[in-house]
């Protein structure tokens, strides 16, 4: 995945018309196939551009000036991932609700606040950390771009969906000049989740759990996640089948807890998330009276301890958000994958995923197995 020499190569073979074009080929995303696309490729390769045109996430072509030197990021997530690249020197601005991260991002928690995630970014807040760079999710993008001065770039990232993680890895790599840092994290990310893929290709779809994805709710109907979220990949990757999803649906709704006895799932995962301060669980605290409150609400829902197996059985799981979501994912997706199918991932060590994360892309002076909760019920002593 990485651009080389032979990317150069193969832009001049288009230009002679001895290969078909293709997106990547377009260097300078202008539509045109020529040798200026051969000459940022080269500078890309020598690390000496002076910008930098990607596709985002929200399907933008954007052209980012550089060094990128002052960021401001209006996503948890977002922040993570720059963070895990080594360049938390360069961010200057940060989401409300990463003023709480005391334990994961220490340092860039102390950070000046923007406002409470990317929903509601304060625009006066921004202007006046002279930002060079503005970091939103995806779909807010441009949005926000209007109500800045051209001078800023803004830049359209999730971060949150498992399914384009690399992709944004290698981007953020690029756009940050820290190759070397996202090629260490693909190979991490690799290692774990290909080994996951692995065994799951080898489950029949008869042999695969049914899953309820809870996303909270009241007594009469719950919410559930589909595409585009964190747990609908998370699930299936894991060799789930989300009972809600139906071809085309994507998003969060809401199902009737009627619908849910009925489907009787054998399996029920809640992320709990509230998308600010107060969320339960995570890296700041010891307390897990809130996931178990998740957890109990899940299983006291009328009916559900005589009609659902996953209740029956004990297969009602809850993790965090923040544990959930984010660059540091494959380690949330052994604990999917865990719960699921226990005898054939026997031998897979979630903890021991997540302690690698935080130690190798966070650096940060952090006990997994002491420390902070991440699932509930609580896992078993080895």
């Amino acid at each position: 995945d990485t651009i080389n020499m032979q990317d150069v190569t193969y832009t001049e073979l288009i230009i002679l018309e001895y290969r078909d074009q293709t997106e990547l080929a377009d260097g300078k995303y202008d539509g045109k196939i020529n040798m200026q696309d051969v000459t940022q490729i080269e500078l890309v390769i020598l690390g000496k551009e002076k910008e930098l045109t990607i596709l985002d996430s929200a399907d933008r072509i954007v052209t980012v000036k550089k060094p990128i030197e002052r960021i401001v990021v209006t996503l948890r997530e977002f922040t993570h991932a720059i963070v895990a690249l080594g360049a938390k020197d360069r961010i200057v601005g940060i989401a409300g609700s990463v003023s709480t991260y005391n334990s994961l991002l220490p340092e860039v928690s102390k950070l000046p606040s923007i406002g409470m995630e990317w929903w509601e970014p304060d625009i006066e807040a921004i202007l006046e950390l002279n930002p060079d760079t503005v970091c939103v999710i995806g779909m807010s993008s441009s949005p926000i771009q209007e109500k800045l001065p051209d001078t800023i770039t803004v830049i359209g990232m999730y971060f949150f969906r498992p399914e384009t993680m690399k992709e944004e890895m290698e981007k953020l790599g690029y756009l940050l000049d820290k190759e070397d840092a996202a090629d260490r994290y693909l190979e991490w990310h690799d290692k774990y989740v290909d080994a996951i893929n692995e065994k799951v290709s080898e489950i029949s779809e008869e042999n695969k759990v049914r899953v309820f994805l809870d996303g909270g709710g009241g007594i009469s109907s719950r919410g559930t996640y589909l595409t585009g979220t964190t747990m609908h990949p998370i699930c299936v990757m894991a060799g789930g089948i989300n009972i809600a999803y139906t071809e085309g649906s994507s998003g969060y709704r809401e199902v009737e807890t009627e619908w849910i006895l009925d489907q009787k799932p054998d399996v029920i995962a809640r992320m709990a998330c509230t998308g600010g301060p107060g969320e339960p669980g995570g890296y700041d605290t010891e307390d897990d009276s809130g996931m178990k409150a998740c957890y109990d609400e899940i299983i006291e829902l009328p009916g559900f301890k005589e009609g659902v197996p996953a209740v029956i059985n004990d297969r009602v799981f809850v993790m965090p958000c923040v544990y959930t979501c984010g660059p540091h994912y494959p380690a949330s997706l052994a604990t999917t994958a865990k719960w699921f199918y226990p005898d054939l991932f026997e031998d897979l060590n979630p903890q021991a995923i997540h302690q690698e994360y935080l130690d190798t892309f966070l650096g940060i002076d952090y006990n997994v197995y002491e420390q902070g909760v991440f699932v509930y019920p609580p896992p078993e002593e080895s």
